[in-house]
Formats: structure tokens, C-alpha cells, sequence
């Protein structure tokens, strides 16, 4: 699976930005998908996930409200919309793959879930 991640930028805090990662591979349904970020200085943390069939979705108690993950079949791609920005959502965000079982979606909270991992996307929210 490879996985290209795209949509990160510089905003203004209260803006809002979208981004995709866009998964090539075989079998995708069969993956469930994160995303993660990593401020300068900071271990990468957890943000969003969303199971492999869409139906169950997790947030960081950070984003929750504000952020919103979904995934286009269809398409291949997986969207996390992150609206009203703030400073402190700086970081590099990335998003990642998980080959998991259907009813196995609650791990997809913990990084080493996963099997594969896009390249980061910066994103940069000014105050």
C-alpha cells in the first residue's frame, strides 16, 4: 500500500483546511486509516482514525468537533477536514494504513497499528 498525503498549508487560525491521502494498493477495503501528527519537538500523537468499513470514527479529545475524517471508496482517498484551526494544531500531519480485521477498529487509535505510512504534509496555523 502507498499512501500520498496532500492538502497542508499556512492558514490563519479559525480557518479551516483539507487533507487527502490518496492509497494505492490491493485489498484497500480491508484497511483502516489514521492520521497522526508531529509538532517540532513533540512525539507523534494520535488524531483521527476511521474503521475500515467508515461506520466507526475517532478523535483526539484535542480535535474532537473541530476535525472531521472520512473515506471515499470509490476513490481511495481518506479526507480529514479540520476546521477552526488553531496555533497549537501545527505540525506535520501523516496518514497511515492499518490491516486489521473488520470488527478490530478500536486499535486504530495507537500508532503501531499500522502498517504503512504516507509522507507528512506540513500544516501551519498562525496566530
Amino acid at each position: 500500500v502507498q499512501l500520498q498525503a496532500s492538502g497542508g498549508g499556512l492558514v490563519q487560525a479559525g480557518g479551516s483546511l483539507r487533507l487527502s491521502c490518496a492509497a494505492s494498493g490491493r485489498a484497500l477495503s480491508r484497511y483502516g486509516f489514521g492520521w497522526f501528527r508531529q509538532a517540532p519537538g513533540k512525539e507523534r500523537e494520535f488524531v483521527s482514525a476511521i474503521s475500515r468499513s467508515g461506520g466507526s470514527t475517532y478523535y483526539a479529545d484535542s480535535v474532537k468537533g473541530r476535525f472531521a475524517i472520512s473515506r471515499d471508496s470509490a476513490k481511495n482517498t481518506v479526507t480529514l477536514q479540520m476546521n477552526r484551526l488553531k496555533p497549537e494544531d501545527t505540525a506535520v500531519y501523516y496518514c497511515a494504513a492499518a490491516h486489521v480485521i473488520l470488527s478490530d477498529h478500536a486499535r486504530l487509535i495507537y500508532s503501531d497499528t499500522y502498517h504503512y505510512w504516507g509522507q507528512g504534509t506540513l500544516v501551519t496555523v498562525s496566530s
